[in-house]
C-alpha cells in the first residue's frame, strides 16, 4: 500500500521547520502502509499539544480530545468496537502531566491500544515550559534557575504495574522506530511507546545530536519477559536504552474482561437493542 493514501489533502501544518514530529508522521505513515492498515479501519485519538495535531494530518477516523484526557476515549473507542484499530498519539505533558492519572489507571485496565507520546522534554505548544520529563537543571523563560523535580519516568511506572507492552524509541532513526511500532500494534494490549522527539524551537539541549550521544539500542540477550532487568535498563540516565523493554501477556484487555464481550464479540453498534430487557432493568431500578 502506497503511504500516500494516508495523505490528507491541502493540510496546513502546523509545525516548525524541522520539528521531530515530522519523522514520526512519516515513520507511522509507512508503518501502517506496509502492515496493510486501511484508513478506515484506523482510529487515531489525541488530546492537545503539538503532537496531538498528528491526526489531523493523517487520514483515518479522527478524535481530539481534551488535555490529558485521550486515553478514556481510546478505550472507550476499543470497547465499542474491538474490531476497530485505537491508536493514541499525544505529548509528554499532555500524557504524563495532565493526563498522568489516566496514564496510570489505563495500565491497569490493559486496553487493545497502542500509544504513542511524543517525549521533547518540553512544552512546546505553550512556548517552552518544563515538561513533565524535563531534566534537572534544565532552564526555562519560566524555571529560571532551573528544574528541581526529579524527571517523571514512564517506562518505568509502566513496567512497575505489569504494562503489556513498553518499549522507547527515537524518531531521528526511522527505521528502527517503524519496526517498534509495527511490533506495539501487533501486540494483544496496552503498547506504550515513548517516542524522543527534538524541540527545536524550544529546547536548545536535548537537540538531535544530543539524543544520538545519548541513547543506545537494547542488544539481543535483553529479554523483554525479564521484568527486573527490564525495570534496571529503564531507569538507566547516564545513556537512555532505545528498543522493547518489556512485554506481558498474562493479563486480559479491558474489552475481554467485559461480560458483554464474553457472550457476545460483534461491536456493540451492531447488537440489537432488546427493548425488553431495557425495561426490565429500568423498572428493577425504580
Amino acid at each position: 500500500m502506497d503511504p500516500k493514501v494516508f495523505d490528507v489533502e491541502d493540510a496546513d501544518v502546523a509545525w516548525c521547520p524541522g520539528c521531530g514530529n515530522f519523522s514520526i508522521l512519516k515513520t507511522l505513515k509507512e508503518t501502517l502502509s506496509e502492515m496493510e492498515i486501511s484508513p478506515q479501519e484506523l482510529v487515531m485519538v489525541s488530546g492537545i499539544g503539538q503532537a496531538g495535531k498528528l491526526p489531523h494530518y493523517i487520514k483515518s477516523n479522527v478524535f481530539n480530545g481534551l488535555h490529558g484526557r485521550s486515553l478514556p476515549v481510546s478505550t472507550a473507542i476499543k470497547a465499542v468496537n474491538p474490531e476497530l484499530i485505537v491508536i493514541n498519539v499525544s505529548g509528554d505533558g499532555c500524557t504524563y502531566g495532565e493526563g498522568g492519572n489516566h496514564f496510570i489507571h489505563n495500565i491497569r485496565r490493559n486496553p487493545d491500544i497502542t500509544n504513542i507520546v511524543h517525549n521533547n522534554m518540553v512544552y512546546g505548544l505553550t512556548k517552552g515550559q518544563a515538561s513533565p520529563t524535563s531534566q534537572r537543571d534544565y532552564s526555562t523563560p519560566l524555571q529560571i534557575e532551573g528544574v528541581t523535580l526529579e524527571p517523571f519516568n514512564p517506562l518505568a511506572i509502566a513496567i512497575a504495574l505489569k504494562a503489556s507492552f513498553v518499549a522507547r524509541a527515537f524518531s531521528g532513526d526511522i527505521k528502527e522506530t517503524k519496526e517498534i511500532l509495527k511490533k506495539a500494534i501487533k501486540h494483544k494490549g496496552y503498547a506504550l511507546i515513548d517516542i524522543f522527539q527534538p524541540c527545536v524551537t524550544f529546547n536548545k539541549v536535548n537537540t538531535y545530536q544530543w539524543f544520538k550521544n545519548n541513547t543506545y539500542y537494547l542488544d539481543e540477550s535483553h529479554d523483554p519477559s525479564n521484568r527486573e532487568e527490564a525495570f534496571k535498563r529503564a531507569i538507566e540516565t547516564k545513556k537512555y536504552p532505545l528498543g522493547i523493554f518489556y512485554k506481558n501477556s498474562d493479563n486480559e484487555t479491558f474489552e475481554e474482561s467485559l461480560s458483554s464481550y464474553k457472550t457476545d464479540k460483534s461491536p456493540l453498534f451492531k447488537r440489537e437493542l432488546r427493548v425488553d430487557k431495557l425495561n426490565k432493568l429500568i423498572e428493577s431500578m425504580k
